[in-house]
């Protein structure tokens, strides 16, 4: 079945020029890792690769940066999907907090290869806010206030008496430079762009129909019938990995986005931190460079048929009256409504590493709302493995960690 992944008028694909078109393949070719997708997944491992001197291609069956990079609203944050006190069935504090700590290494990752390499993306490092308008969630943010303060981070909590926020707020935990947020279609294609330089190559409209593997590598076929061989090949697909794998990965929900054209007051407002309320489902709103704000949220569960135009129309309708009610004295005015899958499990952290079954099948799959920060960790860490060296923090990722 050909299932629908991403729906819309996509922000960061309309506000962009194409930044570069890439061939088909249109010949049989050998490399050392083959990287089968072309969103920011994709680009971050090849870019790590390429680092590291790993030759390396990237193959994506449509256009790059198209698929579900183009509906990641890109509001980046260490902390995970789920409270800490809430993760504690499916794994341990200890845990928890070394997540945290891995996703402040992403974000400082993403920020040196910025420095080096420009700030073509709107990137920005911001705070980041969780909070509610519950009392009876209070304490709830209270323990995840307790956690992160006790394990060093800085954090801070606000509540009513100091509360520098214009919407109410009963309990809160301000992350100090614990987020950023950056436009991801052009972050993918700097990646890319600086990537190529050095020997990466890169083909769209290219997709992968068939694998095949053998003793002394792997094999893939695409849709022209041209072949890549290659010592491994490395899922970068997000959520379609039928063809490589049987394995249910993740719970796949449905998540909504609006945002709206730019708004000329909107710092005297909305000081420009990543905001995440406390709800299940939660919803999550960030700024652009432009002045605009995008918010996200009011997921359902994923049907290969749910874009219809009565879901999306209540989903949207809800995210845009969710906002004007936060912000009642902005003008607001929704230019761009998306919707697409999105992926959790229940520690909240993605995939990184080999097959248990297939030396040869790796997979980086950056499921939860950490995608991308999870995406960094498995660029560093799957070049690094390729090269002979575990990183220990892997065991954090595994494929079978949830395997009876």
């Amino acid at each position: 079945m050909n299932i629908q992944y991403v729906q819309g008028d996509c922000i960061f694909t309309r506000i962009n020029k194409l930044t570069k078109q890439y061939e088909y393949l249109t010949e049989n070719i050998d490399t050392d890792v083959i990287i089968v997708g072309g969103g920011v997944t994709g680009a971050i491992l090849g870019y790590y690769f390429n680092k590291n001197n790993i030759n390396a291609v990237i193959l994506e069956k449509s256009r790059i940066a198209h698929g579900s990079t183009s509906i990641t609203t890109s509001l980046l944050q260490y902390e995970l999907d789920s409270n800490a006190m809430m993760l504690k069935s499916y794994t341990s504090i200890d845990k928890i907090i070394r997540s945290y700590e891995l996703g402040i290494k992403a974000l400082d990752e993403i920020e040196e290869f910025i420095d080096k390499y420009g700030n073509t993306c709107d990137f920005k490092k911001v705070d980041s806010f969780l909070y509610t308008a519950k009392d009876i969630e209070k304490k709830e943010l209270e323990e995840e206030y307790k956690v992160r303060n006790e394990a060093g981070l800085p954090v801070e909590f606000i509540e009513k008496g100091n509360n520098p926020f214009s919407f109410d707020v009963k309990a809160g935990v301000l992350s100090k430079g614990g987020g950023a947020k950056f436009d991801p279609y052009r972050f993918t294609h700097n990646l890319l762009k600086v990537s190529c330089e050095k020997g990466l190559r890169v083909y769209e409209n290219t997709e992968v129909v068939g694998v095949n593997y053998s003793e002394n590598g792997v094999t893939v076929e695409t849709i022209y019938g041209h072949k890549v061989k290659g010592k491994i090949v490395i899922v970068a697909t997000g959520y379609n990995t039928e063809l490589f794998t049987k394995r249910a990965f993740g719970t796949k929900s449905t998540t909504f986005n609006i945002a709206t054209r730019p708004i000329n007051n909107i710092e005297d407002i909305y000081n420009g931190v990543n905001v995440r309320d406390n709800e299940v489902p939660y919803n999550y709103i960030r700024t652009t460079g432009d002045n605009r704000i995008i918010i996200g949220g009011e997921d359902i569960n994923f049907l290969p048929d749910i874009f219809n135009e009565e879901l999306c129309s209540k989903s949207y309708y809800k995210l845009e009256q969710r906002l004007k009610n936060l912000f009642p004295k902005l003008s607001i005015e929704i230019e761009y409504k998306y919707c697409g899958a999105f992926a959790s499990t229940q520690d909240n952290l993605g995939f990184l590493g080999k097959d248990p079954k297939n030396s040869k099948l790796w997979y980086c799959l950056g499921y939860g709302a950490n995608g991308i920060l999870f995406a960094m960790l498995g660029g560093i860490m799957l070049s690094k493995l390729y090269l002979g060296e575990v990183d220990e923090d892997l065991k954090l990722f595994k494929v079978d960690r949830f395997d009876s």
